[in-house]
């Protein structure tokens, strides 16, 4: 049997994508214009220092990118940290990194498909978000199932025209408040409105790195692709630096054009999710509110799409390892993507994702939740640089203590202090997934031992 014939049991992906083509998949999933559709959220957690929320946001995730690009070339597979637990820690780390990852897989391209239903119903009211959020699932879900070749060349142009709207924006922004002036402090959105807060700083920080993420997902890619194991590592810290920059420069421009105040949005958080198309539509004109909706709203989509193809590859990964059913791991010969992974995800955003556009604080209460998973995986992530490097391969020669040691304990340590500042549902959700995934874990267990005395018996 050959090996395109043998797809389907193995889960063997095929190596086609391209360092331009990492990035842009980056870029979308991370969203040049992230920082637009959580905006209201993060103006009102932080008392309107947004534009510092993001600056720290972005060096915390520095370091977990440096861990990425260490361990994605040490195990270039597509469990992500699944497999970077397991191979620097050990099997049940393993488990629990992949567990947790998923959490975050499960939530963030629900938390993009409410951007896209809130971003479209902001033009046409009439029409529920629920409505454009299934819409949205069920079109991304297509181009996933078709595979990777066609998805990129769509993504490449969302992309783009995403990176001109919001260039546009904040072109026109400039000239708005170099003309007419801001309607908060100019450092406002460095040091707050009426004060600067250490923990309400740090609180929004915890749910700012749900902007980021996405530059992860970029290792879930590693199987499919080609030249140099050190170009998901590249690509990986390139997408985190662009992404950075963008968003401290479009958080800092509509903190400055908002009409409605950060104790405005805290106090009524149905608020918060248009908030930075209010604050464009009612400062520049209601003609860039409507392109910077759609470009968001098309952005969104197709970020969610790339968080659903990555949650996809990592479920793939551990059912080749037994750690979920086999069945799982199975990869269509025709299109080269894993198609039960695919939907298996796809039916758990649309759940989540329409249950949340039927209240009004669904997304606060997504926001919120959407990242213990994540920061619970980068956290085991950067422990695997230390064991792999420092203590399994001890032997092959001296670590470098710096590389290896010292900056994923730093890194560590601030997304201990992030989880820790996390809301009370966002723990919450994390541990109840967590419970869950310790049940998911004993059914597997049984099953395998289960198998392995019918074996015993039958021989």
């Amino acid at each position: 049997m050959d090996a395109q014939a043998s797809a389907p049991d193995t889960g063997t992906l095929r190596r086609s994508i391209t360092l331009g083509q990492l990035i842009f998949f980056g870029l979308v999933f991370i969203g040049p214009a992230a920082a637009v559709g959580i905006f209201g959220t993060l103006d009102a957690k932080s008392s309107g220092a947004v534009a510092t929320v993001y600056i720290v946001a972005t060096l915390v995730m520095a370091f977990t990118a440096l861990s990425y690009m260490r361990m994605s070339r040490e195990v270039p597979r597509a469990g992500s940290v699944f497999a970077y637990a397991g191979t620097g820690i050990g099997p049940r780390a393993g488990y629990v990194s992949g567990w947790m990852i998923l959490l975050d897989y499960l939530l963030i391209p629900s938390v993009a498909y409410m951007f896209t239903g809130i971003a479209l119903n902001s033009l046409f009211p009439a029409v529920p978000i629920w409505a454009f959020v299934a819409a949205a699932v069920l079109a991304t879900t297509a181009l996933n199932l078709a595979g990777v070749q066609l998805a990129s060349k769509v993504i490449t142009g969302v992309v783009l025209l995403e990176v001109l709207v919001l260039l546009v924006v904040l072109v026109c922004g400039a000239w708005v408040l170099a003309t007419h002036g801001a309607t908060r402090p100019w450092l406002s959105p460095l040091t707050g409105v009426g004060g600067f807060s250490t923990t309400a700083v740090l609180a929004a920080v915890s749910v700012a790195v749900l902007s980021f993420l996405g530059f992860d997902a970029l290792a879930t890619f590693a199987e499919e692709a080609k030249g140099s194991v050190r170009m998901v590592g590249r690509a990986t810290m390139l997408c985190l630096v662009i992404a950075g920059i963008l968003f401290v420069a479009q958080s800092y421009v509509g903190a400055l054009l908002s009409p409605t105040t950060p104790a405005e949005l805290a106090a009524n958080p149905q608020l918060e999710g248009a908030a930075y198309y209010n604050a464009v539509g009612t400062s520049i004109g209601p003609w860039l509110h409507w392109l910077l909706a759609l470009s968001k709203a098309a952005g969104a989509a197709f970020a969610a799409m790339v968080g659903q193809g990555a949650g996809s590859r990592i479920i793939m990964d551990m059912a080749r390892e037994r750690r979920l059913p086999g069945a799982l791991a199975k990869v269509s010969v025709r299109t080269g993507v894993p198609v039960r992974s695919i939907l298996l995800t796809a039916s758990g955003n649309i759940i989540v994702a329409v249950w949340a556009a039927t209240r009004a604080d669904g997304l606060d209460v997504l926001s919120s939740a959407v990242n213990v998973g994540a920061l619970t995986a980068f956290i085991l992530l950067h422990a695997s640089v230390i064991g792999y490097f420092l203590v399994r391969k001890l032997g092959a020669g001296p670590g470098n203590w710096f590389l290896h040691g010292a900056v994923p304990v730093v890194g560590a340590a601030l997304l201990v202090v992030v989880l820790a500042s996390a809301t009370p549902i966002a723990l919450a959700a994390g541990l109840i997934w967590f419970v869950l995934g310790l049940v998911v874990a004993a059914a597997m267990y049984r099953r395998r031992t289960g198998a392995g005395s019918a074996a015993g018996s039958s021989a």
